[in-house]
């Protein structure tokens, strides 16, 4: 498979410190590609480089063949790459329904449009908007959410929503930064479908997860990090027999977080 995503040299420094130096990571299209290591090895600093929010010290980034490296969030996302937090970052006094609706509109704006606005736009008046966000509720698993406040929802469905609220932006990429984290082991399992299901509406996904576990039984290949670096990038199957994976990163993780 030909590849969706790719960095160069992808190189990122904080008053000196290399949150990530010389990361080479390459997509296929089509794929679940899991990016995993130690707390503070350069995963989300990777992401956030991905979607604009930090620019690059050095290196470049090739999405679909064009350079994205030095674009806004904004403009990232219009072409097609949407993530979700590690912290999340819903709308807590807005329905499920609204959130889904902001976020698909935000995407179609700059960026800079206020909330309320955006609502009093969609009021009533783009009924298709609307019936998209209700079927990505659905597919989510958040059918009968609708009008729920985000902010009431349980920890698990929250994660769905905001999982719900990327797909708006219609993207061909979608990052997952630890979409597992605080879920138990048959919430963890539902969520392994929704990515296998996302994959098949021909979605591309890289993923940062701590539930090795989950990683190993769904990715295609996994790519570790370690101290800002690249140690390993392969099959599942070699990575967990990579003795300085094991090292620096199995040895320590188990099912769950680490």
């Amino acid at each position: 498979m030909s590849a969706i995503l790719a960095t160069d040299q992808l190189t990122r420094h904080f008053s000196g410190v290399q949150a990530a130096q010389a990361v080479s990571l390459s997509v296929a299209a089509g794929s679940i590609h899991g990016l995993i290591g130690p707390n503070g090895s350069g995963k989300t600093t990777v992401f956030n480089c991905l979607t604009g929010i930090y620019p690059l010290t050095s290196g470049s980034i090739s999405f679909q063949g064009g350079r994205i490296d030095g674009k806004p969030p904004h403009l990232i996302a219009r072409r097609g790459i949407a993530r979700t937090f590690q912290n999340l970052r819903l709308f807590k006094g807005m329905t499920s329904l609204e959130n889904v609706l902001v976020g698909a509109h935000l995407h179609q704006k700059t960026g800079t449009i206020s909330i309320l606005s955006a609502i009093i736009e969609l009021g009533g008046r783009d009924s298709g908007g609307i019936a998209e966000a209700r079927e990505l509720l659905d597919f989510c698993g958040l059918k009968g959410k609708e009008d729920d406040l985000s902010g009431s929802l349980s920890y698990g469905l929250q994660k769905r929503l905001e999982i719900a609220r990327a797909l708006a932006v219609k993207p061909k990429l979608l990052l997952l930064d630890e979409p597992a984290a605080g879920m138990n082991p048959s919430e963890a399992g539902e969520l392994n479908s929704l990515i296998r299901a996302i994959r098949d509406k021909e979605i591309t996904i890289l993923l940062i997860e701590h539930n090795v576990k989950l990683v190993m039984g769904l990715c295609d290949r996994v790519t570790v990090m370690e101290s800002g670096r690249v140690i390993a990038d392969d099959d599942p199957v070699a990575v967990v027999r990579n003795a300085r994976v094991i090292e620096a990163y199995l040895g320590t993780a188990s099912g769950g977080h680490s």
